[in-house]
């Protein structure tokens, strides 16, 4: 609407009616009368004003007219060009124009108009109008006179130019507008926009022409200084317009811009130097400054067709056209200098508001494009940024699992450690580095589906709970399979666990089946493992590592890594920062790694307050069985000590006579008694009327002293209560040392409890007393016959390692009866699992003879026959009704099964076996 509205005004403008008449304004403006050229000769000739007529510079031109009779005009102007002016009527000097004695440098006055005033009483006199300038351009130039009012002259020159003006002055505003709005858009996008150097080019171009505007005296006060701007303009004019286009062409062409450039700065400085020195005035010298500016304007279009002959400019050829009107026009202007006296400029606005139109066009595309380009740019840093976090998040799972025990915490960072040392070793590229790195971080994930109490368990693990543990690659696999941020990592999680020789899980892959960044973290996740401490044993040496992995080499390892791996080991190259401070991205954010911070301190904060709920048994205030037995476990790795194993006897007696409150009052009592040494010592509840607990730093006497008090105490007490008073106290002792197995001083532990039980309840025992006592002992059976003894005695005993001997006690008083009645013989066996003497136990080999072991028992006894375990490395067989002549070759099959599953001779089992009725009868 608005540009119909536009269309329309022009319309009328250019074919309405004129409103002014013109015509008769021109004859009332401009002076009617005839002009005599008085010569320096003397001579006199009329001339016509304006004009132009052969003068030499510095040389006094002077025009004489007589006013006519009917003269009553107010004033006279002429427009001086370079020129010093004086008005003198009758005679008389009336106006004068001359900066000789207040201009600061150069050797003419400015152009402009100069006016005399006049009267009606100036009828019928002589007035005088005296030219000097000192340049030979100007010199001779008489220009219109006019006559009248003085502001009806200011209106007729406006009519005439002031359009030049105001077009100056629109694109002086829009440069700089263009300018600042450059400026801003760079501060933006932080990038250079070439549109700002054409606002600079506008701004010269603006510049020039308000001082060659005919209306510069009204606009400033000083017109000289604003006439001197307009020769500068021109001199560095090719400056903004080489950075225009260089920026346009991006450099191409910029050594051969330099030589442009560096002649407009140095015809600058020596005209500079001239003009101040009166030598030679900038109008004297600007010749050479529009030769600089024409080469200039080649140079530009020599580049802009070769650019697009070459094919540079494929987008935006627009732009060529807007650039050669500007071209044409600025030419238009310069030739127009050497042969019209009063310049316009006009073609030099037009010009310049076309090529402002056209940059304006290619700006916003190139804004659009930077747009676009910025918001693909931010939807894939906010996809990476959501990856990143994601993946934090796994990890982060990941670690969480690790750092609930300080023994494992760090393991992942460790082994993608290790496995990018291998991977680098093999000559992976650093893509394939980093991914495996990221895939080892999560190779453990999928313990987070495993329950605390088996992950943390520091005894042994049952079969079932084995099983449970294998399961982590499945669940790990599952969590991962649609993360498609890292390569393999389902691989990774599900068969890192699998053998080179097809006896691993779950899966059972063998050899190059299993994926490569499995074999490689297999390897890592063993060293790692062995050279780290556990809550069962220290750190293996360097040297027992070498051999575990050369052993297994080709076995469980794949051989081609187990030799890197080893190369590694001897060049003492498994150098990494082991401190886990967290995860780090090269992508990651700070908002980012603050919301993964606040994550994990969350997720452990809910950690601890769970544990806090749950690891304590409201009855007695005591730590649970999981907790306590892992603080236990790990202050054994750290100081000596006493493990204590306590039980209260008769439970079971009071539970059924009076109930189970009174038994509830009965522990409730002995937890508050251990409570007395909690500060110093780990004491918990194992669960039902069992008790452990671990006093470190302590001599014997004193552990004697702690046991006994607590012993005697509950005497004491249970006497106030009369429901309790069959209650009592036994407890088995074994002494530790530092960095002793937890799982093996336990057992121990429940050994010397089962010998006071055999001896008689409510008092205490310790095992290398008991040792003591079985090495003295010549004969064989003597554990057999404790064990018949504490079985008949104790049926409701639940032992160590969570052997469930309510069950083999009711089988084996079962079976006891029946020898009675018919006359059966039974026999107990107890397999004993030995490990030859150079050997150092592996948890990982102990787990699969024992396996072994078992499996051998169950597939070669018979359905009658009965198998448990007794402790850690022992097994109790109940053979009915058999022959004893027979047992021996029973065992055979049992052993030999036993070596087809277990390739290794480090354990070597053993067995002993006693006639049950005897056992009785001797009793």
């Amino acid at each position: 609407m608005m540009a119909a509205v536009l269309c329309w005004f022009v319309v009328l403008q250019i074919f309405g009616t004129n409103e002014r008449d013109k015509k008769t304004i021109e004859q009332n403006i401009l002076y009617q009368g005839t002009f005599v050229w008085e010569k320096s000769d003397g001579s006199r000739e009329q001339i016509e004003v304006p004009g132009r007529y052969e003068l030499s510079a510095k040389e006094t031109m002077v025009l004489v007219t007589q006013l006519p009779e009917d003269y009553d005009e107010k004033a006279l102007a002429i427009r001086s060009s370079l020129q010093e002016v004086r008005f003198y009527v009758d005679g008389v000097l009336r106006a004068e124009y001359d900066t000789s004695d207040t201009r600061l440098a150069g050797k003419n006055s400015a152009s402009r108009y100069v006016f005399c005033p006049t009267t009606e009483a100036d009828v019928g006199k002589e007035v005088r109008i005296e030219l000097k300038t000192n340049t030979a351009k100007y010199s001779g130039v008489v220009n219109e006179v006019y006559c009248g009012d003085k502001a009806e002259i200011w209106e007729y020159i406006f009519a005439e130019h002031g359009l030049e003006t105001v077009i100056a002055f629109f694109i002086l505003f829009a440069g700089i507008v263009t300018v600042i709005f450059s400026i801003a858009l760079g501060v933006v996008y932080r990038t250079k926009f070439d549109m700002e150097y054409l606002g600079w080019c506008m701004i010269m171009a603006a510049g020039w022409m308000v001082g060659e505007s005919k209306l510069r005296q009204v606009l400033v006060p000083n017109a000289t200084v604003l006439a001197t701007l307009c020769f500068v303009m021109i001199m560095l004019g090719p400056l903004p317009i080489i950075y225009y286009i260089d920026s346009m062409q991006s450099g191409r062409h910029q050594k051969l811009f330099w030589i442009a450039e560096a002649a407009a700065i140095v015809n600058f400085a020596v005209c500079t130097i001239l003009h101040l020195s009166g030598a030679k005035d900038y109008i004297e010298t600007l010749p050479i400054a529009h030769v600089i500016l024409a080469v200039t304007l080649v140079l530009i279009l020599g580049t802009v067709f070769y650019d697009m002959y070459h094919g540079y400019i494929t987008q935006n050829r627009f732009m060529v056209v807007g650039l050669l009107i500007a071209v044409v026009s600025v030419v238009v202007e310069s030739i127009s200098a050497y042969f019209v006296i009063s310049i316009s400029g006009i073609f030099m606005g037009i010009g310049m508001i076309v090529l402002l139109f056209f940059s304006l066009v290619r700006t916003i595309r190139n804004l659009q494009k930077m747009e676009s380009r910025r918001q693909r740019q931010e939807m894939r840093k906010r996809r990476k940024q959501m990856e990143t976090m994601s993946l934090q998040m796994m990890q982060t799972l990941s670690t969480t699992i690790e750092a609930k025990d300080e023994y494992t915490r760090g393991h992942s960072h460790r082994v993608a450690e290790y496995a990018v040392l291998i991977a680098k070793e093999l000559g992976w590229s650093q893509k394939d580095i980093s991914n495996l790195r990221n895939a080892a971080h999560l190779h453990d994930i999928g313990k987070i589906g495993i329950p605390d109490t088996i992950l943390n368990k520091p005894t042994k693990l049952t079969e079932e709970e084995y099983a449970v543990i294998k399961e982590h690659t499945v669940i790990g696999a599952e969590i991962l399979k649609n993360i498609r941020l890292i390569d393999h990592v389902t691989e990774v999680a599900r068969s890192h666990h699998e053998r080179y020789d097809g006896t691993g899980y779950p899966d059972g892959l063998k050899g190059e089946e299993i994926p490569i960044h499995a074999r490689i973290i297999a390897v890592a996740d063993s060293y790692d493992a062995m050279q780290s401490r556990r809550i069962y044993r220290n750190p293996l040496g360097t040297a027992v590592i070498y051999n575990e992995i050369l052993n297994n080499r080709g076995t469980q390892f794949d051989p081609e890594i187990a030799d890197v791996f080893l190369k590694l080991l001897d060049e003492n190259r498994l150098v990494i920062n082991a401190d886990y401070k967290g995860i780090e991205d090269e992508y990651a954010l700070p908002a980012v790694e603050s919301e993964i911070e606040k994550f994990i301190s969350n997720v452990m904060t809910t950690m601890r307050t769970q544990e806090d709920s749950e690891g304590f048994d409201f009855l007695t205030g005591l730590p649970m069985r999981n907790r306590g037995e892992k603080l236990a476990a790990q202050f054994m790795q750290q100081d000596d000590g006493y493990l204590v194993f306590l039980d209260m006897d008769n439970l079971k007696k009071i539970n059924d006579i009076y109930g189970h409150k009174a038994g509830d009052r009965a522990l409730k009592l002995l937890g508050s008694l251990l409570l007395e040494f909690a500060q110093h010592s780990v004491v918990c509840r194992l669960g039902g009327d069992e008790f452990l607990m671990f006093v470190p730093n302590v001599s014997k006497e004193k552990i004697s002293e702690i046991v006994r008090s607590i012993l005697q105490k509950f005497e004491e007490q249970k006497e106030e209560d009369m429901e309790i008073r069959h209650a009592s106290i036994s407890a088995g002792i074994c002494e530790t040392t530092k960095g002793a197995s937890f799982e093996e001083c336990y057992t121990k532990a429940d050994k010397a409890l089962y010998y006071v039980k055999q001896n008689g309840k409510g008092d205490f025992f310790f095992y290398q007393q008991m040792e003591q006592e079985q090495k003295t002992d010549q004969g064989t059976g003597r554990d057999l016959a404790m064990i018949i003894k504490a079985l008949r005695e104790s049926g409701n005993y639940t032992g160590a390692l969570d052997l469930d001997y309510r069950e083999f006690a009711k089988i084996y008083e079962y079976m006891n009866h029946l020898g009675e009645r018919y006359k059966y013989h039974c026999y107990l066996v107890m397999v004993t699992m030995d490990t030859t003497p150079d050997y150092v136990m592996y948890i990982e080999n102990i787990e699969r003879a024992l396996e072994s072991m078992e499996q051998a028992i169950r597939q070669t006894i018979r359905k009658v026959d009965i198998c448990t375990r007794y402790s850690s490395m022992q097994y109790l067989i109940i053979l009915f009704e058999a022959d004893e002549t027979k047992i021996p070759k029973v065992m055979d099959r049992i052993f030999t099964q036993y070596y087809k599953q277990y390739d290794k001779s480090n354990f070597i089992p053993k067995y002993e076996y006693i006639l049950i009725m005897e056992e009785k009868e001797e009793q």
